[in-house]
């Protein structure tokens, strides 16, 4: 009997606990959804909140503050989408960096999002420290790994400017989608890719 009373708490606590992450989950998705609508000054707890089809008390449990629930969801999504590939060799990680940027840029809310993000973070210093002090210093660092391998591999020379490096590597694919809106086809992330190679061994 008394088996029986503790399965059934466990039960009913694993019932409360996906309840729960269920509400958190509607949440995020509300809020990238008004994010993409909206843009990021428009975006409101209380929209948030009736897009999750949940209180505004169910937001405040979690995040105190709009600040709080953009920069944890924007690091968090940041950070789950780093991936540098290691397949032996620098033209093919470069490709394969360049694939993976070219499928997040044509995420339908990843291309509408980020560039609001970067005005708001131009405006907004604090935003630009909370974001910066995470995803963009991660994403950095695993660029760093990607060249520091090639560099002792000997692919290239030891004193290759890798902050340079780490610009061009991203900047130019996401001015020709998200800027100038033109198509980045499987060509053009091969030319790409000889561009940044030849630059890495001048």
């Amino acid at each position: 009997m008394e088996r029986k009373s503790i399965d059934d708490k466990k039960r009913k606590l694993s019932g409360a606990a996906l309840k729960q992450e269920s509400v958190t989950l509607a949440i995020e998705k509300a809020l990238f959804e008004e994010w993409v609508e909206k843009g990021y000054a428009s975006i409101s707890l209380e929209s948030v909140a009736k897009r999750a089809g949940v209180g505004k008390a169910a937001i405040y449990r979690r995040w105190p503050s709009k600040f709080e629930l953009v920069t944890e969801l924007v690091n968090k999504v940041g950070t789950d989408l780093i991936y540098i590939p290691d397949t032996g060799s620098l033209k093919e990680d470069i490709f394969q960096l360049l694939k993976q940027l070219r499928r997040l840029l044509r995420h339908r809310k990843i291309k509408r999002i980020l560039p609001d993000l970067h005005a708001e973070m131009g405006r907004n210093p604090t935003l630009t420290q909370a974001i910066r002090g995470n995803v963009q210093i991660q994403r950095r660092q695993s660029g760093e790994t990607l060249i520091q391998r090639a560099i002792e591999r000997n692919e290239i020379s030891q004193d290759t400017n890798i902050e340079m490096i780490l610009d061009l590597l991203g900047s130019m694919i996401y001015w020709r989608m998200i800027i100038t809106k033109n198509r980045a086809d499987t060509q053009y992330l091969h030319e790409l890719t000889e561009l940044i190679l030849k630059v890495l061994k001048k």
